[in-house]
């Protein structure tokens, strides 16, 4: 899928391979005025959100998991029991977060680890800084002009 906004694309490729999702997100035009967050070790973090972040969002039949990914190479995943109720930690190995800036591209390669029962329903989306104080907020798909990536209707894309 692909979504444009402030002169730049984002494309997404998402692949399911069993328990494993394979995340590439393709950020490409004037990448240079992106506020991009400081290299950090790869840990879990909480509100990667806040700043520039790659997410994805993993339907289960109970709920839902979010997955953040940072371009500084922090991470953190969450479990939800229903429409952003009882939020908790997923446990999952860290994932590798491989970056890569070329003029003109970004891109973010990720791993993560799938919660056993997930339906193959995902939302991709990703919070987009600009130097210039702009804030992006990219989906497959809003359910309203206010972005909401955890409702359901952003749950847009359907892996087998």
């Amino acid at each position: 899928p692909t979504s444009r906004h402030d002169g730049l694309t984002l494309e997404v490729e998402a692949r399911r391979q069993g328990g494993r999702l394979s995340l590439d997100y393709a950020l490409s035009g004037p990448v240079e005025a992106v506020l991009w967050p400081q290299q950090a070790a790869r840990v879990r973090a909480d509100d990667l959100w806040l700043s520039t972040c790659f997410e994805a969002f993993a339907a289960t039949p109970d709920g839902y998991v979010e997955y953040n990914l940072s371009p500084s190479g922090a991470w953190a995943a969450y479990r939800f029991e229903g429409y952003r109720q009882g939020m908790r930690v997923f446990d999952m190995a860290a994932p590798f977060i491989v970056t890569r800036r070329a003029p003109g591209q970004f891109a973010l390669t990720a791993d993560v680890t799938l919660p056993d029962q997930a339906t193959g329903a995902l939302g991709l989306t990703a919070v987009i800084q600009g130097m210039n104080g702009s804030v992006g907020y990219w989906a497959l798909r809003h359910s309203s002009d206010k972005p909401d990536f955890h409702h359901p209707d952003s749950f847009a894309l359907e892996l087998p």
